[in-house]
C-alpha cells in the first residue's frame, strides 16, 4: 500500500493561504463550486476515471490531516500572515463530504467540489497534484526515470551559463518552481527544488510549494489566482467594478506586502482600465498567464508609461507556459524596462517525455451566481453558464473569438 500522496497541508501553493486569509477575513459565508476539467482527455494513455478508485482513497486520507504546531510555528512566522489566521488553521479540518468524484456521460473523470469557500478553495492543489501522481505512476519505469534526470541536468547546465551571462548592472534572472499542481511526484519536485538551488542560488528565487520552502528552508512564493478575482463577480458589487473591488480587498489585507496583481480574468485590457494612478502606485507589479507575453508586457510598459510611473520600479511576473529559454528571452526583452521573474511550472517538475496533463480545477460557481474567466488564450476560458460569459464579454466590452462565434 503507497503511502498517502498528501501529507501535509503545507503541501499546497502559497497562494491559497493568503487568498483563505482574506475570504476568512472580508466574505466568510461565500459559497464555492469548482469544477474539475481535463483539457487534453484525448492525449492520455490511459483513461483517467481508471484512477477513480484510488483518487477517492486519497481524498479520504487528506480529510484526515491536520496542521501540526510546527507546521502553524512556520506559517505565523510570515510578516504577512496574521495570528487570528493561524489560529483558525489550528483548527482548520477539510470535509470529505463537500468533494465528489464520479464518471461523467463520456465515462470521463469528474471532480466537483461544492461548499464554503474557505473550506473549498483550498482543494484545488492537493486534488491537481493527486490526479498527476496517479496518472503517472502508472507510466513510470527505470527509463522514464533516466530520461527525467536526463533532461533536469540539461536544464541545471542552462540555467548555470545563464547565471554567467548576466550582466551585474541588469535587474537579475529570477526564477521560481510554480510547479505543484502539475508534478510528476513529490519526491522529484522537492529533487527540481533542490538542484535548481544549488546549482543557481542568484537565480532560483524560490518555490510556490509552502511544505517544500520550509524543508529546505528557501523562500515560499505566491500571491493570487483566478479564484480570487473571479469570486468577486458574485459578490456584493457591480459586475463591471469586480476587478477593482478585488484589487482594493487585497490592498486592505495585506498594505502593501504580496504586490503582484494577475492581470488576465477578463483579458489584459479590461484589466488595464481597471488598473489606474491608484492601483498602479499601490501594486509592485503585474502577473501574466495568458496571452502573448510580448505584446502583455508592451502593453504593461505603456500603461505605466501613460501614467508617468518609472516601469524600472515595477515588476512584471511570467507564469505561462514557460520553460528556460522562452523566461530567459522574455527576461532580456524586458530587462531594461521592468525587473522580471518567472514561475516555471510542468517544464520543471513534469518533463519526462510523456504528455503531461493540462488539468484544472476551477471555480465556476459563487454564491448561487455564475463566475466566469475570460483568458487572453481561448483555450483556458472557462465557465459552466455560456449566457453569463457572453453577458462578461458585454460589460467588459471582449469580442467572442471566431470559433465560438455563430
Amino acid at each position: 500500500m503507497n503511502r498517502p500522496i498528501i501529507r501535509s497541508l503545507l503541501d499546497t501553493d502559497l497562494y491559497k493561504f493568503t487568498m483563505l486569509q482574506v475570504v476568512l477575513h472580508q466574505f466568510p459565508q461565500a459559497h464555492g463550486v469548482y469544477e474539475f476539467r481535463c483539457r487534453n482527455y484525448d492525449e492520455t494513455v490511459y483513461p483517467l476515471i481508471e484512477i477513480q478508485e484510488e483518487l477517492e482513497r486519497e481524498l479520504d486520507a487528506l480529510c484526515e490531516l491536520q496542521f501540526s504546531q510546527e507546521e502553524l510555528n512556520y506559517l505565523r512566522g510570515m510578516r504577512f500572515i496574521k495570528s487570528d489566521f493561524v489560529d483558525y488553521l489550528e483548527l482548520f479540518q477539510l470535509k470529505r463530504r463537500f468533494v465528489k468524484v464520479y464518471a461523467d456521460e463520456q465515462n470521463r473523470l469528474s471532480i466537483r467540489v461544492e461548499g464554503p469557500m474557505i473550506q473549498a478553495m483550498f482543494f484545488e492543489i492537493y486534488i491537481l497534484a493527486m490526479v498527476n501522481e496517479l496518472y503517472f505512476r502508472r507510466l513510470e519505469t527505470p527509463e522514464v526515470l533516466l530520461e527525467g534526470e536526463r533532461r533536469l541536468q540539461e536544464k541545471i547546465a542552462l540555467i548555470k551559463e545563464y547565471d554567467r551571462q548576466q550582466n551585474p548592472e541588469d535587474p537579475p534572472f529570477l526564477v521560481s518552481d510554480f510547479g505543484t499542481r502539475r508534478r510528476y511526484n513529490l519526491a522529484w519536485q522537492e529533487h527540481v527544488v533542490r538542484s535548481f538551488n544549488e546549482a543557481a542560488p542568484n537565480i532560483f528565487r524560490g518555490t510556490s510549494n509552502v511544505y517544500l520552502a520550509k524543508k529546505l528552508g528557501i523562500t515560499p512564493i505566491g500571491t493570487m489566482a483566478h479564484e480570487f478575482l473571479q469570486a468577486f463577480q458574485a459578490l456584493d458589487v457591480r459586475l463591471r467594478d469586480f476587478q477593482k473591488a478585488a484589487l482594493e480587498s487585497w490592498v486592505h489585507e495585506y498594505r502593501g506586502d504580496l504586490g503582484i496583481a494577475l492581470t488576465d480574468v477578463v483579458g489584459m485590457d479590461a484589466f488595464l482600465r481597471d488598473f489606474d494612478l491608484y492601483f498602479a502606485k499601490l501594486f509592485d507589479g503585474l502577473r501574466h498567464d495568458s496571452g502573448d507575453p510580448y505584446v502583455w508586457g508592451e502593453k504593461a510598459y505603456t500603461h505605466y508609461k501613460r501614467l508617468k510611473i518609472d516601469s524600472r520600479t515595477k515588476m512584471l511576473t511570467f507564469s505561462d507556459g514557460l520553460d528556460l529559454p522562452k523566461a530567459w528571452d522574455l527576461h532580456r526583452h524586458f530587462k531594461d524596462r521592468f525587473k522580471t521573474s518567472f514561475g516555471i511550472g510542468t517544464n520543471l517538475t513534469n518533463d519526462w517525455g510523456h504528455t503531461p496533463l493540462n488539468i484544472v480545477l476551477k471555480l465556476v460557481e459563487c454564491n448561487g451566481q455564475s463566475v466566469a474567466k475570460l483568458s487572453d488564450s481561448p483555450g483556458k476560458t472557462m465557465t459552466d453558464n455560456d449566457t453569463f460569459l457572453a453577458y462578461l464579454r458585454q460589460v467588459f466590452q471582449i469580442p467572442a473569438p471566431e470559433q465560438e462565434k455563430v
